[in-house]
């Protein structure tokens, strides 16, 4: 008769037959050593006969556990491919899901590399940011050199009211001002992709615990 479980359930003793298996297989021994002239084996210190009912024993055990793991473990991943999940962003498998979370924190088979959206936020933000700190420093430099017009044009201490002269200063000054070239509106942008980021992960993890916890397999 097969197992009725909860996801939650069957994810709880799959990593605990990951444990188990691994203890067994610790512990296990077979083959051991023994003079023709003696009754028990060197090691284990049993009889020949005794020894050899523990090792049958201990590779079926082991090979029953691995078949259970296998078995529950199938069970997972057909459920997770065909169980459907719905987030503010659409609609995934738990399959797709996981695999969609484990990229976007960088814990998936390419590692960071194929966390896109925080690669292209820290793009996007870094050279916003270097942009900026050139913008200004290009700007102070330009009033820096357009001081220095004004007194060579009117004297430092010039009293004068006479602004036509400083025409020529206002009109380098307009056509010499650095500004930032942003045509995707970049700081809007930035914080679309943090909020979508952070919002989604949150999203995928809730639905995919509440998914474990209110679907059944069978083993």
């Amino acid at each position: 008769m097969a197992d009725k479980m909860l996801v939650t359930q069957a994810l709880d003793e799959r990593d605990l037959l990951v444990k188990k298996i691994g203890d067994k297989i610790k512990k296990a021994s077979f083959t051991d050593v023994k003079k023709h002239n003696e009754e028990k084996v060197m090691e284990a210190r049993l009889t020949e006969d005794d020894y050899k009912k523990n090792a049958e024993s201990a590779y079926q055990q082991i090979l029953d556990l691995i078949n259970r793991f296998q078995k529950i473990d199938a069970a997972i991943v057909a459920s997770n491919a065909s169980t459907m999940i719905h987030t503010s962003f659409g609609d995934y498998t738990v399959a797709g899901a996981i695999s969609l979370r484990s990229r976007m924190r960088g814990t998936g088979s390419f590692d960071e590399a194929a966390d896109f959206e925080q690669l292209l936020y820290d793009k996007m933000k870094s050279e916003m940011d270097n942009r900026l700190v050139m913008m200004e420093s290009k700007n102070k430099q330009l009033e820096t050199t357009a001081e220095s017009m004004r007194l060579s044009i009117l004297g430092k201490d010039s009293k004068t009211k006479d602004d036509k002269p400083l025409e020529v200063v206002a009109t380098y000054v307009k056509e010499n001002t650095t500004e930032l070239v942003d045509p995707l509106d970049i700081k809007k942008k930035i914080e679309e992709i943090s909020e979508k980021r952070d919002k989604l992960l949150s999203e995928l993890d809730t639905q995919i615990k509440v998914s474990n916890a209110t679907t059944f397999i069978e083993i």
